[in-house]
């Protein structure tokens, strides 16, 4: 690798740490042909970023020259700093060479726009393209799909990646228009749209024909980023409801903003990262997803922000708290998973067991249920029976007490890996 590639490596795969949405789950593309790579069902996760994000895959911008000047972005065209753009052999031959060195399992692509949509997305395509076509490479492959940018060269990156993502960026039109004036939601909903049907009429091809081709098969997927405007956690659950209920979404991700701009309409350079309230959405994403709770549960118009000392579950759970305590030798699935500290796995081993026997306590702490928090939500009949007249507001602290969160603030010195 000679210097000028290094160089370029260092510029797009610093600008591309601000994308969060990398995961690789949900993709089994088998490896064919005795070519490389295997991208499995599972997130690849390999190095964690300074503020404790997880970076994945080789992940790289193609260049971070851009037309726009969108305000929360470091690579604007307005921001004076070093620019880069790879060639599309050079991307080929980075990701090749890392993964025969055993450094990455995949590629995920993303880019600022050169002069258009389709020029940009052109050149996503072609490496792609060059990878599946001339290295025989089955690994697992992500790709932005550029707003503005063709039907037909969209379906073409469906047809080698596994997973393609628009990001809608900011939860609301008003805080598009602010910050990024030269953009609006509609020119990202029109290849969300393309791209679900598109997803949805491979799969019934599938069904007919199993040697017809993949598409997209690990879905398409979306990122906000958080906090660099004043919108309320209703309004960005209710936007990634939104994409989870009309565009099949696969995965809607939190970015916490970054602040990078001396800009009067931005949190001043300086500010922590939103890292608590990001982490929060996503536990609340995750219970809308699995656990079968409404957004309107979850947040509302008396409550529209959620709590961040204690996860959205638990804040569910003490503000109905006529609903507990549950018995759970008697309950239903949907309840059991409602219960704070009882995960999805876990309810349902719940619902195996008690067919074999009456469930106590102890039964409970032997699945590795969080009894220290489910305890304040169960009944049992037996002398096990727990005092049922605390308040929410005692029950939250007694719970706050014997918590600790991941983000308290941990002043050791990183080690350096070099």
């Amino acid at each position: 690798m000679n210097d000028r590639v290094m160089e370029k490596l260092g510029i797009l795969a610093d600008a591309a740490k601000y994308d969060v949405s990398c995961s690789s789950a949900l993709s089994k593309r088998e490896n064919k042909n005795k070519g490389l790579g295997n991208a499995k069902g599972y997130g690849i996760c390999h190095a964690f970023t300074e503020d404790g994000r997880c970076v994945s895959l080789l992940k790289i911008l193609l260049t971070n020259h851009c037309i726009f000047d969108c305000a929360y972005c470091v690579s604007r065209k307005s921001n004076d700093i070093k620019r880069a753009a790879f060639t599309v052999q050079e991307v080929v031959d980075l990701t090749i060479g890392f993964y025969r060195r055993n450094y990455i399992e995949g590629l995920f692509l993303s880019s600022g726009i050169f002069d258009n949509a389709d020029y940009t997305m052109e050149r996503l395509v072609r490496i792609a393209k060059k990878l599946r076509l001339e290295q025989n490479f089955n690994g697992y492959i992500h790709l932005k799909a550029i707003p503005g940018a063709s039907d037909e060269l969209l379906k073409e990156a469906g047809l080698y990646a596994d997973r393609l993502s628009v990001n809608v960026e900011m939860p609301t039109e008003q805080s598009l228009k602010l910050l990024a004036p030269d953009k609006n939601h509609l020119d990202v909903i029109k290849p969300m749209e393309y791209l679900k049907n598109e997803i949805a009429g491979y799969k019934e091809e599938k069904k007919q024909n199993f040697k017809a081709p993949l598409f997209a098969p690990a879905g398409q997927s979306t990122q906000m980023v958080i906090g660099a405007t004043q919108e309320s956690d209703l309004e960005i659950l209710g936007m990634a409801d939104y994409f989870y209920q009309q565009m099949n979404m696969k995965r809607v991700y939190y970015s916490g903003y970054v602040p990078i701009s001396y800009d009067n309409r931005l949190p001043a350079i300086g500010t922590p990262v939103p890292m608590i309230r990001e982490n929060r959405l996503y536990q609340a994403d995750w219970l809308v997803r699995y656990y079968g709770f409404n957004v309107n549960e979850i947040v509302g118009f008396n409550q529209p922000n959620l709590d961040l000392d204690i996860d959205p579950k638990l804040g569910w759970a003490l503000r109905n708290l006529n609903q507990f305590p549950v018995d759970i030798n008697t309950a239903d699935l949907e309840l059991i998973k409602r219960i704070p500290g009882i995960g999805y796995l876990s309810a349902q081993k719940i619902v195996a067991a008690r067919k074999f026997k009456k469930l106590l306590p102890h039964d409970l702490q032997k699945m590795g249920i969080a009894y220290s928090r489910s305890k304040y939500f169960l009944a049992f009949t037996t002398p096990f029976q727990l005092q049922k007249d605390l308040t929410a507001i005692q029950i939250k602290n007694h719970i706050l007490n014997f918590q600790k969160s991941k983000y308290k603030n941990d002043f050791s010195n990183q080690l350096a890996l070099f």
